[in-house]
């Protein structure tokens, strides 16, 4: 399993960013070949000290790290990736790493 970890800085407009990420983001995202798991955080985002400077964290699941790159060079993928730079105004951090049980 890989995981492609996306972490959302405070965007200017939260409830902006909130509309168009559920109404815009999430269908285009979730068109993406090889996708197997797609999960958001739920509400404020915080460290084990208080608050973080991240809005929302989204974890997206995969085969493996090859199928994640092959992905992002679909269309949906560039689709995804080209919508982000519409909304992510705080901006955004982005992990591919692969993953295993422990």
């Amino acid at each position: 399993m890989a995981q492609l970890l996306v972490m959302y800085k405070t965007p200017r407009d939260p409830a902006e960013f909130d509309k168009h990420y559920a109404e815009k983001h999430i269908p285009i995202a979730k068109k993406i070949a090889g996708l197997r798991k797609y999960a958001i955080s739920k509400g404020p985002i915080g460290t084990p000290t208080g608050p973080s400077g991240y809005h929302l964290i989204a974890t997206l699941d995969f085969d493996d790290a090859a199928a994640i790159q092959k992905a992002f060079a679909s269309p949906e993928g560039q689709a995804a990736a080209a919508d982000v730079q519409t909304f992510a105004t705080g901006g955004v951090d982005m992990f591919i790493f692969d993953s295993r049980e422990v």
